[in-house]
């Protein structure tokens, strides 16, 4: 009886706190969420490829100062994808869902020349990238298949710094009220857990190629 007791308790307990999380995520914590790193200006800004989804339902803006010129850089976005350079995030994550991404710590020439109409693979069986804006040293786009994702990475020099500006567009034409609570509940959190990573990632091999470069 006890234990019924407990057990009910416990589930009261659990539902009481997730929907507390509903309510508090949305009002208190989403904005920081979504616009990690990023300033009020950058959010704001227009970035190469936001017309490609003009109305997103989902949009997300992230940025880091990389103490590191774009030449630096770029050479990290280039090369980025399953079977390529990675993602410089948490792989083993990334291959718990099977999609082949080994983060690589070095500069790998045969992906470097990157250019519009290329597409880079998200994994094994997984939806192909097509770039879509391919700027070096400036910006590089890449749009899904379906046309439902746009990734964009911005790059402004700032002093001889960079900074990094990663924006998500995402459209769910499709997703039914409890898949996209889900989805802002679930799956945002988790995107900052991993583009942060990414973000930091690309920073500190920036940051590692410019000291190592001879100037």
């Amino acid at each position: 009886m006890k234990t019924g007791r407990l057990v009910a308790k416990t589930a009261a307990g659990a539902a009481l706190a997730a929907g507390a999380g509903a309510v508090a995520y949305p009002l208190l914590f989403r904005r920081r969420c979504l616009n990690w790193g990023a300033t009020a200006e950058e959010v704001a800004a227009k970035l190469p490829g936001d017309e490609l989804l003009p109305e997103p339902d989902i949009t997300s803006t992230r940025a880091i100062t990389i103490d590191a010129a774009p030449d630096a850089v770029w050479p990290w976005l280039a090369q980025m994808g399953s079977g390529r350079g990675g993602a410089y995030t948490y792989d083993w994550i990334e291959n718990l869902f099977g999609l082949n991404m080994h983060s690589a710590e070095a500069i790998l020439p045969q992906f470097q020349d990157i250019k519009v109409g290329d597409e880079l693979p998200l994994g094994p069986k997984r939806p192909m990238m097509r770039v879509e804006v391919c700027d070096p040293g400036r910006a590089l786009t890449v749009r899904v298949a379906d046309g439902n994702w746009v990734w964009i990475f911005a790059l402004a020099e700032r002093d001889g710094r960079t900074r990094l500006i990663s924006r998500n567009r995402i459209a769910t034409p499709d997703a039914s009220v409890p898949v996209r609570l889900v989805g802002m509940l679930v799956m945002e959190p988790g995107s900052l857990i991993m583009e942060r990573k990414m973000l930091l990632g690309i920073k500190r091999r920036a940051e590692r190629l410019a000291r190592e470069t001879p100037r």
